[in-house]
């Protein structure tokens, strides 16, 4: 094992461990930290945003509150899919330009929280990647596969300059 005490933008606790939500977006595992999610909903009625970038080009009304939906498809270069009786959206509190902001991730799947290892991760490889390398912070391998920790501030950060680009745009 890699010590990553220095370069990991993961927040390991002191044993080494991070409880997360897991989810799926296309056939990608992806996890967030449990302290940053505020509730998994069902799919809500989304209001799309004129101009909005495509990362987050709708809204809905979440508890008398209007938030963004954000596709991480969109970041990851996936194909646009429709929801199916599985998908939800996973509300998270995350700071965007040093405010705490309310954001639904559109899910494919959410399945459970879990305890990863800091021993089973691993940095995004500087070749190969299919996707933008900022984008991932830390790979963590499981039996059954690989999970996907993504950087979620450089993925809000790039939505203004995704304006009129992608799939979404109008």
């Amino acid at each position: 094992m890699t010590d990553t005490t220095t370069t990991s933008k993961t927040p390991w606790d002191d044993h080494g461990n991070l409880e997360v939500l897991t989810f799926d977006v296309g056939s990608e595992r992806l996890a967030i930290e449990a302290t940053d999610i505020r509730e998994i909903v069902d799919l809500l009625p989304e209001t799309r945003v004129p101009g909005a970038p495509p990362l987050v080009a709708s809204i809905v009304n979440y508890r008398g509150k209007i938030i963004p939906i954000a596709d991480l498809r969109i970041a990851f270069g996936m194909p646009i899919a429709a929801a199916t009786p599985d998908s939800r959206i996973v509300v998270i509190e995350t700071p965007i330009d040093g405010e705490a902001t309310h954001i639904g991730l559109r899910t494919d799947k959410v399945h459970e929280v879990a305890v990863l290892s800091r021993q089973d991760s691993s940095d995004p490889p500087q070749v190969g990647l299919r996707w933008r390398r900022e984008f991932v912070r830390e790979f963590v391998r499981q039996a059954d596969g690989v999970i996907v920790l993504p950087c979620l501030a450089a993925i809000f950060e790039t939505a203004p300059r995704q304006l009129g680009s992608g799939p979404l745009a109008a």
